[in-house]
């Protein structure tokens, strides 16, 4: 049997599209692997995402389909991305787990994996207090969290600025958005997506 594996992302610019395509890919590595990106709803007004240039960036992903609470059940693991806005998870992201309470109410998620990517506009802008925030909603829904373990070397680079933390992908953008992933964030979101893959599937066994 096939091992299920949802890519659930919010990303307003292209990053976390980019990080979440990467995971994906790695996922896609691991034989027997089934995976699927999805995009939870956007709550910011159309004139507003038009005004700060957000519309046109998000074409680029238009054709990924939402996903609605309950198709979380579905799955063997799960892998949520999401920029950091103040340290902690974007409002898209929590407010769709804020309609999760049904699965909650039901068990629907426990047992299943689930792990998270993120992307900052500094350095130091909360990448991991996002990861860390975002797994204590897993833990109330009964999941097992998986993050990137340093087996992935390219977690230990010091030759260049770059994302990544052992709770999981990451990518800096820059104040200006204008920075994109760099290899090195994408290997690591590569290893993400294979890791988690390759745990769910034996958990599933």
């Amino acid at each position: 049997m096939a091992t299920r594996i949802q890519v659930v992302f919010y990303s307003m610019y292209g990053h976390i599209y980019k990080m979440a395509e990467a995971i994906a890919a790695g996922a896609r590595e691991v034989p027997g692997a089934d995976v699927t990106l999805y995009q939870v709803q956007e709550l910011v007004p159309d004139d507003v995402l038009e005004k700060s240039g957000a519309k046109a960036a998000r074409a680029a992903f238009a054709h990924i389909p939402l996903i609605s609470p309950e198709q979380l059940a579905n799955a063997d693991g799960i892998i949520f991305g999401t920029p950091t806005r103040f340290g902690n998870m974007c409002a898209q992201m929590r407010n769709f787990l804020d309609q999760t309470g049904a699965l909650w109410m039901s068990g629907g998620l426990i047992g299943k994996v689930g792990s998270v990517f993120s992307s900052t506009a500094s350095q130091h802008g909360g990448q991991e207090t996002t990861l860390t925030s975002f797994h204590t909603t897993l833990i109330h829904q009964g999941m097992i969290i998986v993050g990137a373990p340093y087996s992935e070397q390219r977690l230990l680079g010091m030759s260049e600025i770059s994302g990544g933390t052992p709770y999981g992908a990451t990518t800096i953008t820059g104040g200006d958005g204008s920075r994109q992933p760099s290899e090195n964030e994408l290997a690591i979101a590569r290893f993400q997506g294979r890791h988690v893959t390759q745990i769910a599937q034996k958990l599933a066994a």
